[in-house]
């Protein structure tokens, strides 16, 4: 079966005016917005790092995730020079528009520790000690030298 369709109004859709649907984010003073860091998969935490709108624009237009180095002052690719490239499955906001939450696939390990997740440190229930959750998956010397 064959279906016609007959539209006999113009189209009111126009692409090109429609804004930017990242300019609803709010950054802060410095023009940074917190981004978490999800495995897609099995919903880890794996990191939290920060984000500008260049970095974010990035990780949009590339699929893989930018980050802003506060430290060093410049923009970088995760997994540049470990190869442990985070691929963007979605890219949620809160309700206040003020964090990001990216689901990714990882690959290989999160840490520049070595770990799984940035997140593998639990206070002790006595809150004496902090106990290490898992075990490093790389030797971190090997990777960044």
């Amino acid at each position: 079966m064959q279906v016609t369709l007959n539209i006999t109004r113009p189209c009111l859709y126009d692409a090109t005016a429609m804004p930017d649907p990242l300019s609803i984010l709010k950054f802060d003073d410095k023009a940074l917005i917190p981004a978490i860091i999800q495995d897609a998969d099995n919903k880890q935490i794996l990191m939290f790092a920060f984000m500008n709108k260049l970095s974010l624009d990035k990780t949009v237009e590339t699929g893989l995730c930018h980050y802003w180095s506060r430290s060093r002052g410049k923009l970088w690719l995760k997994g540049e020079s470990s190869g442990h490239l985070q691929k963007v499955r979605s890219i949620k906001t809160d309700c206040d528009q003020d964090v990001l939450l990216i689901e990714v696939e990882q690959a290989g390990v999160a840490c520049h520790d070595g770990y799984r997740s940035c997140f593998y440190r639990e206070l002790s229930p006595d809150k004496s000690q902090w106990t290490t959750l898992d075990l490093p998956r790389i030797d971190p010397a090997k990777v960044y030298g």
